[in-house]
């Protein structure tokens, strides 16, 4: 099969551009895999290293204001879908699901075109219900959550597949951690061992990590010094380190900024969480840390929970409830001793559930069963 995957984010594009990079990784040995995205975001940049995957820089400009880009956008673009003559045009946004339907006006036959649900915002509005109506033929949801919404949405008249979001499992594998990496989060004069517990998921406000900074202020003094937050994301702005300071847990609380590469922050950790209460689904990001063997503390928004066996290899609490979280961070403490089983069940579940092959060969059949099924409808 001929395809294209297209995204719009012009930065890092989170996970959009983890979940599109998979794809074309695992794709391209066997079939011919283009991505459109904009000139020096992370997509373009990175889908460039992979072998066998062509790259176009297609900016997908949004809003009224920019009516003179969008028409210069949609001309290469459809230039580009007439050339090329896809398959399948996996879009994966509304701006470059827009962008798509407009360049492929009067294009004949034209391709099947798959969109991924990535977010838990909803469906509603005329837009989704046009978009629906004449520019979807299938509708991928990343977790079960994302499917009853899109169920309950007017794409509800497409093909609906589930297929989970996957991760490298070889790449994130268990591994020990580097003794100075952990010391470097802790206070000189410790003689114990403090509890780590992080997130490589970011620090957008939604991704709920000041959720768990006020859930460890609630803890008295003594257990509060047993703990250590680790975060991997953009530094915090003025205003979240004042509230970390007015909270007194400074001393508890450390930033890694961005990183390059998140294994020896996460082999590091005792545990990880990943606590939003917006936008998220499924979590590149725990999946990512339960594959190194680290249990995680989710909320219990969207498809997080779909993550975790509770009990066996995480825990879940109810999404912006410092008082559970807090009670689940005491049971940390309190059964320490119990995590690395933890770990090694989170390791397991991400062998039997999470691994890149699983995701790769559920994502090609559906597109070859649609392709097929569309064929025979010509």
């Amino acid at each position: 099969m001929k395809l294209l995957f297209t995204n719009f984010h012009d930065g890092d594009g989170g996970g959009h551009t983890t979940y599109i990079l998979g794809l074309a990784r695992g794709l391209a040995a066997h079939h011919s895999v283009h991505v459109a995205a904009p000139p020096g975001s992370r997509l373009n940049r990175e889908a460039r290293g992979i072998a066998g995957v062509q790259v176009l820089d297609q900016p997908f400009p949004n809003g009224l204001g920019r009516l003179p880009a969008r028409r210069r956008a949609r001309q290469q673009l459809a230039a580009c879908l007439r050339r090329e003559r896809f398959d399948v045009v996996h879009v994966n946004g509304s701006a470059d699901h827009r962008l798509t339907m407009s360049a492929l006006r009067g294009i004949r036959p034209r391709p099947a075109i798959v969109l991924t649900k990535h977010n838990s915002k909803p469906m509603t509005g005329i837009g989704h219900a046009w978009r629906a109506r004449f520019g979807t033929d299938q509708v991928i949801a990343v977790c079960d959550f994302v499917r009853r919404q899109v169920q309950a949405s007017a794409y509800a008249r497409c093909r609906i597949a589930t297929v989970f979001n996957g991760v490298d499992i070889q790449r994130f594998s268990p591994s020990l951690p580097d003794p100075a990496q952990r010391a470097s989060w802790l206070e000189p004069a410790e003689s114990a061992e403090p509890l780590l517990i992080g997130s490589n998921a970011g620090t957008a406000r939604y991704k709920g990590w000041m959720d768990l900074v006020e859930a460890l202020a609630l803890l008295s003094p003594e257990r509060r010094s047993r703990l250590r937050v680790v975060l991997a994301g953009a530094l915090p702005n003025a205003d979240d380190v004042a509230r970390i300071d007015a909270l007194g847990v400074a001393a508890q609380v450390h930033f890694t900024g961005r990183l390059d590469d998140v294994r020896p922050m996460v082999a590091a950790l005792d545990a990880g969480f990943v606590l939003s209460w917006d936008v998220e689904t499924i979590s590149f990001a725990c999946r990512e840390m339960m594959a190194m063997g680290k249990p995680v503390l989710v909320s219990d928004y969207a498809g997080l929970p779909e993550n975790i066996h509770a009990g066996e290899d995480g825990w879940i609490v109810p999404a912006r409830n410092r008082e559970a979280i807090a009670t689940a961070l005491s049971r940390m403490l309190d059964d320490r001793e119990t995590l690395p089983a933890m770990g090694r069940a989170a390791r397991a579940h991400a062998e039997a559930e999470f691994g890149m092959d699983r995701f790769v060969s559920a994502t090609e059949a559906v597109y070859a069963a649609l392709v097929r099924d569309l064929s025979s409808k010509a």
